[in-house]
């Protein structure tokens, strides 16, 4: 759940990501290792091109892919935000995501 609807709630026993952004470092690093950590998993993922956000899915395991941050944000799995994009972006992002009420992880 987005954190602002946890109110009053335990903390999730697993932490299931949305990825915004399939670059290298989310494709060498911090992707496999999102997926490793002990109860923790990801869930969807988000590219402008949708194909290839499809391929990364795809190659990594991950069930759902996204060209939208918005269609992301509206997943009902992810109960937390890993936001990988070019820092020319991270902000306008991450005020939308702080703002849907998730946690958010900003590369």
């Amino acid at each position: 759940l987005p954190l602002a609807l946890m109110q009053g709630k335990a903390a999730p026993k697993e932490v299931i990501w949305g990825i915004i952004g399939c670059g290298d470092v989310v494709e060498k690093k911090s992707g496999p290792a999102l997926q490793n950590a002990p109860r923790s998993r990801v869930a969807a993922t988000m590219r402008r091109d949708k194909a290839k956000a499809e391929d990364f899915a795809r190659r990594h395991g991950i069930p759902r892919a996204y060209d939208d941050v918005d269609a992301l944000l509206a997943d009902p799995e992810i109960n937390a935000v890993y936001i990988a994009t070019p820092p020319g972006s991270h902000l306008e992002i991450a005020l939308k995501v702080a703002a849907a009420g998730y946690p958010l992880y900003v590369e």
